[in-house]
């Protein structure tokens, strides 16, 4: 997989390289180069288009990627009525485009100042530069809007198919290219213990403190507490705080694959989770991260256990905390 989006990126890099000698000037301040014409009809207002999509700075620095997550992102072609729209926009680039077509853009980012009435953003210097390819034109000309969403519906459903079916096949290619040997749990759980640690292992209503790591098969990095390799990875936040992850097994909500996971290590051991989709976030996903299906792989240290209060001790503190509230009730009614 990695060398697939390797392979992926090269390419979007040779589109853009040849195209940056050829583009063509379109409306407020857009530059263009159309990679192919497959020849069928543009899009128009009230058309959607399911498109793959790579989006740069003009520095160079990758900003998105649809092939990230090996899902299309659906673009919805609006009337150039819609507060907002301007000559030379997001919009003005995707009705260049039909089904089959592939094309890069250069959105001028002083006519985008100038017409949504922001300052420039500090990631880039004049442009933002989309490399698009359109997987799929939905036409909604005299459709009404359930036949025509009818349509959408029924793409996204085989798009999502193909995701679920093939979730056994990314994981084991995982597997295959990092020669690894995992174990397996009855749930479908996969893990390699890197470190056992202690003796110590956690039960539910312990306190973990844990290090991780969190990527896709396709070793796209989604989430971390570890400002190194946020960095490293290109999804450093400022304003988080880059810390060991407190968790209370049992009673946080988290995923069911890292409260299984979180058992089978030791303290202070490390362990490579393999998690597939119905121990994940299933046919949802996870936010704009994680694609609907997807199997995680998760790289987690157990720094600590903070032993939690028996189911004794939880009663008692419960029937406690009961009491104290009735009583309360009733000194306020008085």
């Amino acid at each position: 997989m990695k060398k697939k989006i390797i392979l992926l990126s090269a390419i979007a890099g040779i589109l853009f390289t040849t195209a940056c000698q050829n583009f063509e000037k379109g409306p407020g301040g857009l530059e263009y180069k159309i990679v192919k014409d497959a020849g069928n009809d543009k899009a128009v207002s009230e058309d959607f288009l399911a498109v793959d999509m790579i989006v740069k700075s003009d520095r160079d620095s990758v900003l998105s990627s649809t092939y990230d997550l090996e899902f299309p992102q659906i673009v919805n072609i609006a009337p150039d009525t819609v507060p907002g729209i301007y000559d030379g926009d997001y919009n003005t680039m995707f009705k260049l485009l039909g089904e089959g077509d592939s094309a890069v853009f250069k959105i001028n980012l002083d006519t985008m100042s100038a017409n949504v009435g922001q300052p420039k953003p500090d990631f880039a210097d004049q442009h933002i530069i989309f490399n698009v390819k359109v997987r799929k034109h939905f036409k909604k000309g005299d459709l009404d809007d359930s036949t025509f969403f009818s349509q959408v519906d029924e793409y996204y459903k085989e798009v999502m198919d193909e995701l679920k079916d093939s979730e056994e096949k990314k994981l084991a290619s995982y597997v295959s290219k990092n020669k690894l040997e995992p174990q397996k749990t009855e749930s479908g759980l996969q893990y390699i213990i890197d470190d056992k640690g202690s003796d110590q292992m956690p039960e539910d209503g312990d306190t973990v403190v844990v290090n991780y790591v969190g990527s896709l098969t396709n070793d796209k990095v989604f989430d971390t507490n570890i400002e190194e390799t946020a960095k490293k990875e290109n999804n450093f936040n400022p304003g988080r705080d880059y810390e060991p992850l407190k968790l209370r097994l049992g009673h946080d909500p988290v995923i069911e694959g890292w409260t299984e996971g979180m058992k089978l290590i030791g303290k202070g051991g490390k362990a490579t989770l393999l998690i597939p989709s119905n121990l994940g976030y299933g046919e949802q996903g996870g936010g704009g991260d994680i694609p609907p299906y997807a199997p995680l792989v998760f790289q987690v240290e157990l720094v600590d256990i903070i032993t939690g209060p028996t189911p004794e001790e939880e009663k008692a503190a419960e029937e406690e905390a009961k009491a104290e509230a009735e009583a309360q009730a009733e000194a306020d009614n008085d």
